[in-house]
């Protein structure tokens, strides 16, 4: 087996507050608790001989391997196949109960010996902190429990450990219809150790856990043509947000590279306001209204807190509680996913200004509030004061959305979204009839339009393009005629479509931009962007071009991993990179089945 598997080949497992990635192999490789953006108690996925690992697989795996979600779930069933026998692992975790955040989150791992004979073999090794704090091991017959400063795990079920030392190992051997199970649970220093399993109780959970994911999938309102590929990016998403809060994280990792052996390694378990923004009405066409609110009621908190730098009245990102405090450090004793290093903890882009990120938080809150409850008169005012600051505010250099560390530019999809925030602002007021500066908030609107597309237009690409004054095409632009700042069949809009095809896509896939013609402040190159692809997408079904946008589409689900999933990019060799399963990518999925979706029965009728 190789040291480091491919980033694509795994499945995802959760329980709302937290995830876990299971590779194909039997091997959960990166698991963080309490929340999402703990430190890691299995890292081998950045550092194979030293961030720890839960393998529990067949002893000899010289045979066949499938894995696949156990239909409409969270239930990751990986299965191996050989002339001895055929076992089956099953992975979950349990669903916790209420929006409460708990300490307690169980890793349930069960074999099966499906025909035949299989020997199963396990190895437990945590590595607490991000691997840098040891821990002590107390093995009893039917529990281990590993204690370090701040954390303590207990492994328990029907497999005989024996102590290697601080870790454990263990077998058992299987016969037909013959199963086992274990349990690894990390609660907070001094928790006590869960009632032990019994497999009445482990296959009641495991139905349980099946039925709730099915519950909730069937409340969707999506009956396209995509239904399975949609819904399994509706999970996803589900399975990346924090219950207690209603906050998205942008992926369930942390430095995995986007070119391997390169430095482009990101932590990306914080909430974006962007990407938690653009979910909003993703959420919304598929009929998922609880998660859309209380995502948009979480916006409104970050902008009555105002705690963006510089007295802004937002930050770029988040954590999952709305702490805004995300320090970012090196974690020099981790090697990176095959040798991409720096491995990076924390996220300094969280100071950047990204003006666009205003024209999200608008656009959320506009196409929210349909269903979600009004924020009343306060809640108004805060945002009616946001747009007052944004008057004064917007037309400056800045970081933009792909957070680059090539010093600030005047982005035009910054100043689009600019536009946005006004254009949502002023339909709000009229529409709920709210005090506001109407006639400020027009004028910086107008002027922005009138800027753009004066300054933001280059003649010899005949096309939008990304920074004033440049000539680099980038694709955030491609949601220009979504939020409504161009017509999507207008001439100018078609032209930069055409401009972005000849320059950006290669065979169907999209670059977000040549960070050697745009230097980004960083070493390397990257692969297509993900998101992009599903986003160009969305921009040919609105311009008409339907043969295309289908086709496009439905390739992109070919670079999708065996159970559905995607990462942030496609590679040069059709590989998936950066940090996995990304929630943009899939939201933008969503985004672009409804829109072709629709696209195309308008066209049947």
């Amino acid at each position: 087996m190789d040291r480091y598997p491919p980033i694509a080949d795994h499945g995802l497992v959760g329980d709302l507050q937290t995830a876990a990635l299971v590779s194909s192999r039997g091997v959960i490789d990166w698991f963080a608790a309490p929340r999402f953006d703990s430190p890691s108690v299995f890292a081998a996925l950045l550092d194979h001989d030293g961030g720890g690992y839960f393998l529990l697989a067949p002893e000899h795996p010289e045979g066949s391997w499938k894995q696949l979600y156990y239909p409409d779930t969270a239930v990751v069933v990986t299965r191996f196949m050989s002339p001895d026998g055929v076992g089956e692992i099953v992975d979950h975790m349990p669903v916790l109960p209420g929006p409460t955040a708990t300490d307690r989150h169980s890793l349930v791992r069960v074999v099966r010996a499906v025909r035949g004979t299989v020997r199963f073999s396990l190895e437990c090794r945590p590595r607490f902190d991000y691997a840098r704090t040891p821990h002590q091991l107390d093995l009893t017959p039917d529990t281990a429990t590993f204690r370090a400063p701040g954390t303590t795990a207990y492994l328990q079920g029907s497999i005989p450990l024996e102590r290697d030392g601080q870790d454990v190992r263990g077998g058992i051997t299987l016969n037909d219809g013959e199963s086992a199970a274990m349990v690894f649970t990390v609660c907070a220093p001094g928790g006590e150790a869960p009632p032990p399993p019994t497999t009445e109780r482990i296959t009641e959970e495991v139905w349980a856990n099946i039925d709730f994911w099915q519950k909730w999938v069937r409340t969707s309102r999506y009956h396209g043509r995509w239904t399975e590929t949609v819904h399994r990016s509706a999970i996803t998403l589900k399975l990346l947000t924090y219950a207690p809060t209603g906050a998205p994280v942008a992926a369930a990792t942390m430095g995995l590279p986007e070119q391997v052996g390169g430095e482009r390694n990101w932590d990306y378990r914080y909430t974006w306001v962007r990407d938690g923004s653009l979910s909003v009405r993703a959420l919304l066409d598929l009929g998922f209204v609880e998660e859309a609110t209380r995502f948009t009621r979480w916006l409104g908190d970050r902008l009555g807190a105002h705690e963006g730098p510089d007295d802004e009245p937002l930050q770029i990102m988040y954590r999952v509680d709305g702490d805004p405090h995300l320090a970012e450090e090196i974690l020099d004793h981790f090697e990176g996913y095959r040798g991409s290093y720096p491995v990076r903890a924390g996220n300094a882009a969280s100071d950047q200004l990204q003006l666009d990120i205003y024209g999200e938080a608008l656009y959320a809150l506009a196409e929210g509030r349909e269903v979600g409850e009004q924020a009343g008169y306060h809640g108004w005012k805060g945002l009616a004061a946001t747009l007052d600051w944004l008057a004064d505010s917007w037309d400056r250099p800045d970081e933009g959305i792909w957070e680059t560390r090539g010093g600030r530019k005047d982005f035009t999809y910054s100043r689009v979204m600019c536009w946005a925030a006004f254009d949502r602002g002023l339909k709000l007021a009229a529409e709920f009839s709210r005090p506001a500066d109407t006639v400020r908030w027009t004028r910086a609107r107008d002027t922005i339009l009138e800027q753009v597309m004066e300054r933001g237009w280059n003649e010899k690409e005949e096309a939008l393009v990304q920074h004033y004054g440049g000539d680099v095409l980038d694709a955030s632009l491609l949601l220009a005629p979504r939020v409504g700042f161009l017509s999507p069949r207008s001439p100018g809009w078609l032209n930069t479509l055409d401009a972005m095809e000849r320059v950006l896509v290669s065979d169907s896939l999209v670059y977000r931009y040549d960070p050697e013609a745009s230097p980004d402040g960083l070493r390397g190159s990257e692969g297509t962007f993900s998101l992009c692809t599903f986003l160009y997408v969305d921009a040919l079904a609105r311009a008409g071009r339907l043969p295309q946008a289908r086709y496009t589409f439905e390739k992109m689900q070919t670079y999708a991993n065996h159970v559905g999933l995607f990462a942030e990019e496609i590679g040069p060799s059709g590989e998936q990179l950066g940090n996995f399963p990304q929630a943009f990518t899939h939201l933008s999925l969503i985004m672009a089945a409804t829109t072709l979706d629709d696209a195309l029965d308008r066209l049947a009728a």
